[in-house]
């Protein structure tokens, strides 16, 4: 028994290697595969060819089949799959055909799904996730967001870009493509359990080289705390960098986002009143994001510079972005900050991606 289902698409992972020939465990395991995104291929036992055994993303073996799959080369990702959750002997079996685990359905069918899309997508270095916040209205925090975002994918980087603020003007107007093809929030609202990473990646709209998720033109809609986890984590593991543009206040969604944060970047206009103001933004989201920067930007009040308004809100600094004359009058004309690559702007998001992706990829202070 070969499945026709053996034929992987062309430019997706490979999907799972299922052994079995109990005909109720293998359509459990197809829709489960399916669920994934995945292509499995299916045999009733170790295939003829070793190249198939050896080089599948994972194998899931029947309980059924692990006599069948005795003397097969050992490898990683082989797992025993059955339904009998009193069988005191399914142990041995899996010892027998080296087994990683030993899973029984439905108990592991959540789990399943997320290691098979793991499998799927690969999973190799996670993105790095930068949250921008205002310590103020009208801070530029959106602004900086999408510069950050622009430099990123001018560069070559994987980039997306996630609106997390629904009542903001949405982040695709100030990229200016607002009547982009491509989901928006409200067709993620109530999303639970995974998002596949590349199928989220496809289906957003591109604009100036990155992907936007950002939210259509009508009424604000509740994000639920899951849904905001799933997205983030889908975005998170496609690699690259991923920007996020994240309101002052801080709900359980929010919450779920800056937990997703390598670090955020707490935007503070060089002002007394702002300087306070993101005083009581930074305790809050310090409370959740370990790593909050300050980034001031000017004009200055008097007696302020940038060193004091980062001791003053108790945050290390991580830069001054500059003034940029004529950047509202661009961003009228549809041109989105940090596209002129040698303004002070894109500078600045230049020599902060440098920094942040030193080296191995870490986050650099």
């Amino acid at each position: 028994m070969t499945s026709d289902r053996s034929e992987v698409a062309e430019g997706r992972g490979a999907g799972p290697l299922i052994v079995t020939e109990d005909m109720g465990l293998l359509d459990d395991l197809l829709r489960l595969c399916a669920a994934a995104g995945a292509e499995p291929q299916v045999h009733h036992a170790v295939p003829e060819r070793k190249e198939i055994w050896e080089e599948a993303p994972m194998v899931l073996v029947g309980d059924d089949a692990a006599a069948r799959c005795r003397g097969a080369t050992r490898r990683r990702g082989v797992m025993l799959v059955g339904r009998d959750q009193d069988d005191p002997d399914v142990w041995r079996r899996a010892v027998e055909i080296g087994a990683e685990c030993v899973l029984r359905l439905p108990d592991a069918e959540s789990w399943l799904v997320d290691r098979i899309a793991d499998a799927v997508e690969g999973v190799g270095r996670q993105a790095l996730t930068v949250g921008v916040i205002g310590g103020r209205g009208g801070a530029g925090a959106s602004t900086l967001a999408c510069a950050l975002a622009v430099t990123a994918a001018r560069a070559g980087r994987r980039t997306m870009l996630i609106d997390a603020d629904p009542l903001g003007g949405g982040l695709d107007v100030l990229l200016g493509g607002e009547q982009a093809e491509g989901r928006r929030w409200p067709d993620f609202a109530a999303s639970k359990g995974r998002v596949a990473g590349g199928a989220l990646e496809e289906s957003l709209p591109r604009l100036h080289a990155l992907r936007v998720l950002s939210w259509d033109r009508g009424d604000s809609v509740v994000i639920q705390p899951e849904a905001m986890r799933s997205v983030l984590a889908a975005a998170r593991r496609r690699g690259g960098v991923v920007v996020v543009d994240l309101p002052r206040r801080v709900d359980e969604a929010v919450a779920e986002a800056l937990a997703q944060l390598d670090l955020g970047l707490l935007v503070v206009p060089a002002e007394l009143r702002a300087v306070a103001a993101a005083r009581r933004v930074a305790s809050v989201v310090s409370m959740v994001l370990p790593d909050l920067r300050a980034v001031v930007r000017g004009p200055y009040a008097a007696g302020l510079d940038e060193q004091w308004i980062a001791d003053a809100l108790r945050l290390p600094l991580a830069g001054e972005v500059p003034l940029e004359p004529g950047l509202p009058q661009a961003q009228d004309g549809g041109v989105p900050p940090g596209s002129q690559a040698r303004g002070p702007l894109a500078a600045f998001c230049t020599a902060f991606w440098e920094r942040a992706l030193a080296g191995d990829g870490s986050v650099a202070s």
